[in-house]
C-alpha cells in the first residue's frame, strides 16, 4: 500500500507540476487520475487487508513494513493488491461512481444458453482490468526477472477476480413459470477471491531465472529470455524466483518481525486443519514453546427492547484463553522467579 501511495503522490505531482523530473507515464497525467485515484487507494488497502486475512495463521502474515527484497512477499501481495484494486474499481464502476463507466451491456437480448438470455447488470470487469492495469503495473518499471514476475502475478491477481465471478439469474414468465430468465454475471465476494489466491500461493512455481538487471541496450534481449521462461505456464498461476528468508527469526533489514508473541489457535475439530496447526507452524517450527494467557474479554448480552424505543444491554464478562509463543526460556525464568519468590517469604 505504501507503494501504491508513493506512486499516486508522484503522479499527481506530476500532474499539477509537470516541470518536476519525475518519471510517470504521461496517459497519467489527466483528469481520470484524479477520478480513480480514490476507489485504487481503496482498493489497495482492500487488497493488503485480504492478504492479512489469509496469512493471518502464517510465519509471514503480510505486515505492510516488509521490503520486498523476495520475490516471496511480492508473490504473496501483489496479486492481492491488483485484485482488491480492480474489484473496487469494477464496483464503482457499477454503482455508478464514474461518468464514464457503467453496467456491462454488451451482451444484453443475447442468448446465453437454454433458457435464458443475457439481460440484467453485468459487473464491468472489463473497465476494473483496464483501469486497475494502468495504476498498479505503473508500479513495476524495470526489465528485470523481479520485474516481470510481479507484472504476472499482478495478472494472475485480476484474473481471479474473473475467475470467482458468478451468474446470477431473474426469473419470467406466466404466474412464474420461469419459462425464461435473464441472467448477468456479478462479482463474488472479495473473501472467496481471497480463498482462490490463497490456494493458487499454496501451488505457486518457482522459476529458474536470471535475476539481474537488464544491461543498458540489452532490454529487447531480456525481455525475449523472460517471455521464453514464462512460455508454459499458465497466466493465473503464480510464480516466484527464490525461497522465502526465514521468517521465524527477526530481521529489521528485510522489516521481518519474527514470529514471537504472535498468537495461534488450539481448538477442536470443527476448526479448519490448517488453524488446528498454528501453533506447530508458528511456534514449534520456530524453536518457540506455547504460552497460555487468561484474558477477561467484556461484551454486551442480555438485550432487551423497552417500549419505545430503546434497547438496553448488559456488560458481560467472560474469561477467554489464548495461545502465543514465546521463548522456550522465558519459562524457566518465570518458575525460578516464582522460587525465589518463595524462599523470600
Amino acid at each position: 500500500v505504501m507503494e501504491l501511495h508513493n506512486l499516486l503522490m508522484a503522479l499527481f505531482l506530476c500532474c499539477r507540476f509537470p516541470l518536476l523530473n519525475i518519471t510517470v507515464p504521461l496517459t497519467f497525467c489527466s483528469k481520470a487520475f484524479l477520478t480513480y485515484a480514490s476507489s485504487v487507494r481503496v482498493g489497495a488497502q482492500r487488497g493488503i487487508q485480504e492478504c492479512k486475512h489469509q496469512f493471518a495463521l502464517e510465519k509471514w502474515n503480510c505486515p505492510e513494513s516488509t521490503l520486498q527484497l523476495s520475490t516471496h512477499s511480492g508473490l504473496r501481495r501483489a496479486p492481492f493488491t491488483a485484485a482488491g484494486v480492480m474489484y473496487t474499481l469494477t464496483k464503482n464502476c457499477t454503482m455508478g461512481d464514474f461518468d464514464n463507466c457503467g453496467c456491462d451491456d454488451s451482451r444484453i437480448g443475447q442468448t446465453g444458453g437454454r433458457g435464458w438470455i443475457w439481460g440484467g447488470c453485468s459487473d464491468n470487469v472489463a473497465f476494473g482490468e483496464k483501469i486497475s492495469k494502468q495504476f498498479v503495473d505503473a508500479l513495476e518499471g524495470g526489465h528485470d526477472s523481479r520485474a516481470a514476475i510481479n507484472l504476472h502475478n499482478n495478472e494472475a491477481g485480476r484474473l481471479a477476480i474473473k475467475a470467482t465471478m458468478r451468474r446470477a439469474c431473474k426469473c419470467h414468465g406466466v404466474s412464474g413459470s420461469c419459462s425464461i430468465q435473464s441472467c448477468w454475471m456479478q462479482l463474488a465476494e472479495f473473501r472467496e477471491v481471497g480463498n482462490y489466491l490463497k490456494t493458487k500461493y499454496n501451488h505457486a512455481k518457482k522459476l529458474d531465472m536470471d535475476k539481474k538487471p537488464a544491461r543498458a541496450g540489452n532490454s529487447a534481449v531480456n525481455r525475449g529470455g523472460i517471455a521464453h521462461t514464462f512460455r508454459n505456464i499458465a497466466r493465473t498461476e503464480l510464480i516466484y524466483l527464490e525461497d522465502s528468508p526465514n521468517y521465524c527469526l527477526k530481521n529489521q533489514s528485510l522489516g521481518v518481525q519474527g514470529t514471537e508473541g504472535r498468537e495461534c489457535l488450539k481448538g477442536n475439530r470443527s476448526m479448519p486443519r490448517r488453524d488446528r496447526k498454528s501453533c506447530r507452524r508458528l511456534c514449534f517450527e520456530c524453536g518457540l514453546r506455547v504460552a497460555e494467557k487468561r484474558i477477561d474479554v467484556v461484551s454486551t448480552c442480555n438485550c432487551k427492547f423497552h417500549w419505545c424505543c430503546t434497547v438496553k444491554c448488559e456488560k458481560c464478562t467472560q474469561v477467554v484463553t489464548k495461545y502465543y509463543c514465546v521463548r522456550k526460556d522465558n519459562g524457566r525464568k518465570q518458575k525460578a522467579r516464582r522460587r525465589n519468590n518463595a524462599h523470600r517469604q
